[in-house]
């Protein structure tokens, strides 16, 4: 049986989880009056996430972004496009759904390897 390593854990929910040679980041929202302020915001916090479970943003399998409105699909992508490394874009899905709280525009989701 493959241990279970969880990181940066409250009763709620774990920050990281790593599995065998997957790791799982919860949903990272982001600090910032625009989308793009947002998208940025998560992105870091996701780069910072994965350093710390020893990968990058290459090895990202799979990418779950939310955002409030879909009329701000463009914006996020301007930022989504110029972080995601060339040759290196994860699968991905974006959809529209209510957030926690009602000033947040952008919750993204990673899956990501090691190896």
């Amino acid at each position: 049986m493959t241990d279970i390593a969880r990181h940066h854990t409250s009763q709620r929910m774990s920050q990281i989880v790593v599995h065998g040679d997957t790791i799982y980041l919860s949903g990272q929202v982001g600090e910032g009056e625009t989308v793009a302020a947002q998208t940025q915001s998560c992105l870091d916090k996701i780069d910072t996430l994965l350093a710390e479970a020893g990968v990058d943003k290459t090895q990202i399998l799979q990418s779950t972004i939310w955002l409030a409105d879909m009329a701000d699909f463009a914006e996020m992508n301007g930022v989504w496009d110029a972080w995601v490394a060339k040759g290196h874009a994860p699968a991905r899905a974006c959809g529209e759904a209510r957030l926690a709280r009602a000033d947040l525009r952008v919750e993204v989701l990673v899956i990501a390897a090691r190896g």
